[in-house]
């Protein structure tokens, strides 16, 4: 049996933590540091197939050393010019290829069970058995799975804005391509691979996914505690704070300015100056104790550092697919609060480019720790399409999404979507109908996540001829129970948002 003095970085061995139902588990884990205390060795371990968040340091005595895998020496091996080559010595991470984050289902729906297949003898839309896709401009019938009388109402196909040149095509021709191409020109725009490289990285603004900083210092957590107001936040990634900062076991943020301070005294000290009981910025939404703020990512900086740069050191702590960057120039954020005695507490955010070319509008989403599972994350998804409802555009959020945002996205989108086929009428005995298009208009949710989220939900299938949209008692008792714990919604009367065209402003 290895010593504990021989596990040394790039080791792989079974280490026990516990898991959700508090029983003892023994997964394996890769050693990413090792440190000495006071003769006392610590190794910090990366679960193999976990998400990094449950990264933790652990004693020797949580190491199963007998089933330790040392790294792999180093290996010579030929290129083509000749010249040797290497293997990296510690074990190569596994990762999965070709996994579109956007259109991979996280889980099963809302009601918590498992949709069934149509009883109906009809050919049901999957990855596997591709089907022609209505054309966006041509309606699909509603139809209900348990025959049940829903009166049908014909809606009037509205033509389709004309697309830019991508992957699906120029014009309105591409429309009637098999939904398996819609899908796969998603995959080859968004590359979401589970190693988190785009296909054309776009190496501007503040929040960008690239993968050239992976390295063992960005992968481990480098901030212990965060105090932010009456929350004590213990960060789950890499966050780059000044590293001074990092040595300490608490790191203090003001709640309304977020500068960082490293001690209680500074902290107070820095309050009896600070006049801010909000984000900076305009508040463009307020409804009961709810209000969004939003701020231009090229103002407010004090001392060198602006809120929005302060916002995303924070947001950092709890995002794993962005890397951070100082230029907050390009961006507006739209930080939610809610509002007590006290002032304008933040509760989440999202920020957006002031120029999308990709039609983005998210760039990064986070509801914070104590606010999660309490349906913020959904208010502030519905507000940033709110946004595009008033902008007269569609819109998506930028890829790839954390985990914790696919579930949120690909609930919100199923949610929405059923909403609007539900409170379809049908007129003269006919089963009601419509458009891609038309939901994507209604929506503003993007036409390639409007397919997507049907096939997600199997509801588009080919039946005599037509394309149809089976609803079954199954979904629609869940989307039922869903909307009924759904309280906090966003009312579009209390927004008061002009939207800005930052083409003809030229610099920001």
């Amino acid at each position: 049996m290895a010593e504990v003095a021989e596990v040394i970085e790039g080791c792989r061995l079974p280490v026990l933590r516990r898991n959700q139902d508090n029983e003892d588990e023994w997964p394996l884990a890769e050693i990413l540091s090792v440190k000495d205390i006071s003769g006392k060795k610590l190794f910090y371990v990366h679960y193999i197939d976990f998400n990094k968040r449950l990264d933790e340091w652990v004693t020797h005595d949580r190491l199963d050393l007998k089933k330790i895998q040392f790294p792999k020496k180093e290996v010579k091996t030929p290129t083509k010019n000749g010249l040797s080559g290497s293997r990296p010595n510690s074990p190569e991470r596994e990762v999965r290829k070709n996994l579109d984050l956007s259109l991979q289902p996280a889980s099963a729906p809302s009601s918590g069970k498992t949709l069934p297949v149509p009883k109906r003898k009809v050919e049901v839309v999957s990855p596997a058995t591709p089907v022609l896709a209505p054309p966006e401009t041509a309606p699909a019938s509603i139809f209900p799975q348990n025959g049940s009388a829903r009166r049908p109402v014909v809606v009037a196909a509205q033509p389709g804005r004309k697309r830019k040149a991508n992957c699906l095509g120029a014009d309105e021709e591409a429309a009637a391509a098999p939904i398996s191409q819609y899908l796969a020109c998603l995959e080859e725009d968004s590359q979401d691979s589970s190693d988190g490289i785009p296909s054309a990285p776009r190496m501007t603004g503040s929040l960008v996914s690239d993968r050239s900083h992976d390295d063992i210092i960005t992968r481990m957590k480098n901030i212990e505690c965060i105090e932010l107001g009456r929350h004590r936040l213990k960060p789950w990634y890499f966050s780059p704070y000044p590293q001074e900062l990092t040595t300490l076991p608490v790191l203090y943020l003001c709640e309304f300015c977020l500068k960082f301070v490293k001690s209680l005294k500074c902290l107070q000290r820095h309050l009896t100056k600070c006049n801010l009981r909000h984000p900076p910025g305009n508040e463009i939404y307020r409804k009961g104790t709810i209000s969004f703020f939003e701020i231009d990512g090229r103002k407010n900086k004090v001392s060198g550092w602006s809120y929005s740069q302060n916002l995303c050191l924070l947001a950092k702590c709890f995002l794993d697919h962005k890397t951070l960057y100082y230029d907050t120039d390009p961006f507006l954020f739209y930080v939610m609060t809610e509002y007590d005695a006290k002032g304008f507490h933040i509760v989440g955010y999202f920020s957006k480019e002031k120029e999308s070319t990709e039609d983005y509008n998210v760039a990064c989403i986070l509801t914070l720790p104590p606010y999660q599972r309490r349906g913020y994350g959904k208010l502030l998804i519905e507000f940033s399409y709110e946004l595009s409802k008033v902008e007269g555009k569609t819109g998506t959020p930028e890829k790839p999404l954390s985990d914790l945002g696919l579930l949120s996205y690909r609930s919100y989108w199923s949610q929405t979507i059923l909403e609007i086929l539900m409170s379809l009428k049908s007129e003269n005995g006919e089963r009601p109908q419509i458009t891609i298009n038309e939901i994507s208009e209604i929506t503003s949710v993007k036409k390639e996540d409007v397919i997507s989220t049907l096939q997600y939900l199997n509801l588009i299938n080919y039946y005599k001829g037509q394309y149809i949209l089976t609803l079954s008692e199954d979904i629609v008792e869940g989307h039922e129970r869903a909307m009924l714990k759904r309280i906090l919604r966003i009312d579009s009367k209390c927004l008061h948002f002009t939207p800005k065209d930052w083409s003809k402003r030229g610099k920001w």
